[in-house]
């Protein structure tokens, strides 16, 4: 064998004898460290409700606002619901209580009366007019369509007021936390780093807090408002089918074939209140 070879391999097996009796002592220590990083872990583990309670005061009107949002959706989710607001079969129905000429206002008020609700009162408001100009009872339909739309729009307004009002108030407890995290970094003096990084993470507590109520409201808030819209949709094609019906009877009888554009007139005017309500 070269001598050169035998002498590298002699070198090789002295460097292995001397680092095997090292090992089972690295690898204690590895154990040694891991079980302190775990507890210090566990030492340091939250649970979600003392994480809650370091968002600091600002985290009170949140949980408020919290509150109102159920309380505000599962409300709405039961007043908006199909046969509440609009019962099945109310357009034939309310034709039938009409009579075939469109000309028993006591029937259909009677009908109307008996139903119950918002779309009932936007027809109840038509009904008396019938035998008086045309326009008259579009008018009239039109002016109570856009109150009750209006109505059911601003019953949504505090879920419009939380998703925005919630992200405002997280923001502001962070603020406030990080301004009380620099101030107890300062006092702390040089090499305080885990001081500033606790006072961070505890500050930002509360903007997540505002998200993670903001973004559920704001969901709820548009599933609500496309039920309203969808509801609109639905009486403005009963409006069309209720000036048919009963166009004839007024002084203007010979307009009554070109009635069917100004009915979608008052559902637009009261998609336009809806939109900005």
């Amino acid at each position: 064998m070269n001598p050169s070879r035998l002498f590298t391999f002699l070198a090789l097996c002295a460097a292995t004898l001397m680092i095997l009796p090292t090992w089972p002592e690295a690898l204690a220590q590895g154990e040694v460290a891991a079980e302190a990083a775990k507890a210090g872990a566990d030492e340091e583990s939250q649970t979600l409700l003392s994480l809650i309670m370091k968002g600091g005061a600002l985290m009170i009107p949140i949980a408020i606002c919290s509150v109102v949002a159920v309380y505000v959706s599962i409300w709405q989710f039961l007043l908006l619901r199909r046969d509440q607001i609009l019962p099945s079969g109310f357009q034939s129905k309310l034709r039938d209580s009409l009579s075939v000429k469109g000309n028993d206002a006591k029937g259909g008020l009677a009908y109307c009366d008996q139903v119950g609700g918002p779309v009932s009162r936007i027809f109840k408001a038509g009904i008396p007019k019938i035998g008086k100009e045309d326009e008259t009872i579009e008018k009239a339909i039109e002016d109570a369509g856009a109150r009750e739309v209006g109505k059911m729009k601003r019953q949504l307004r505090p879920l419009s007021a939380v998703a925005t009002i919630a992200p405002l108030l997280g923001l502001l407890g962070t603020v406030y936390g990080m301004i009380g995290a620099f101030q107890a970094a300062s006092a702390a003096g040089a090499g305080k780093a885990d001081t500033l990084a606790k006072g961070i993470y505890e500050a930002l507590v509360t903007t997540a807090a505002g998200l993670t109520l903001a973004i559920p409201v704001l969901i709820v808030f548009q599933i609500l408002s496309n039920k309203i819209d969808s509801i609109v949709d639905e009486v403005d094609d009963i409006a069309i089918d209720f000036l048919e019906h009963v166009g004839g009877n007024g002084v203007t009888s010979k307009k009554a074939p070109a009635r069917k554009a100004p009915a979608k007139k008052t559902t637009s005017r009261a998609k336009a209140v809806a939109a900005t309500a």
